[in-house]
């Protein structure tokens, strides 16, 4: 587990695909992540996210605020494996949270501690961020955490159609560092 000042990043346990569900998937968080999913389609998400920290020892945790223990969503790290992807096989950075976190600094501080995992722990000589240039808040926060947009490394991936083209922001060791 990784805790920050008011939340706790953990792995994923029984229960937790039910509140992924109830708080994630609606149309104003699932805008940019192709939209709302069936129950199934998010259970199969969740135990996808709980092997990888299985296998990996890293995932996409659950976001959880240490006042009240209330499931936020998640945020942390995992295999970039896009298809077509130009940054396939780097260790990607991701967040998602229910509506009401928005604003309130959770996704930069759950972000933050995951990028210090990633080149603390990891060891990882960089990290990237995806998104669509349509998705303006997720950019804003890339940039927040001192990640550079990489216009080079923008890439077209089928099944996010007229969204396209996903766009990649990074930051290495260093820049992280710094």
């Amino acid at each position: 587990m990784i805790e920050t000042e008011r939340l706790a990043l953990r792995n994923w346990r029984e229960g937790d695909a039910e509140l992924f569900y109830r708080h994630t998937n609606n149309p104003a968080v699932m805008r940019w992540l192709g939209g709302v999913k069936t129950a199934d389609e998010l259970r199969e998400i969740s135990d996808r996210l709980a092997r990888w920290q299985e296998e990996r020892g890293f995932t996409f945790w659950v976001v959880e605020r240490k006042e009240d223990e209330a499931f936020l969503g998640f945020c942390g790290l995992k295999v970039a494996d896009g298809e077509g992807s130009s940054v396939a096989g780097d260790i990607e950075i991701g967040w998602r949270l229910r509506e009401d976190a928005w604003g309130r600094g959770y996704a930069k501080e759950a972000a933050t501690a995951s990028l210090d995992f990633a080149f603390g722990t990891l060891d990882a000589p960089r990290v990237v961020a995806l998104t669509m240039m349509q998705n303006e808040a997720s950019w804003r926060l890339m940039e927040r955490l001192g990640m550079t947009r990489r216009a080079d490394l923008d890439y077209h991936e089928p099944r996010w159609g007229d969204l396209n083209p996903i766009i990649v922001y990074a930051i290495d060791a260093e820049g992280w560092r710094q």
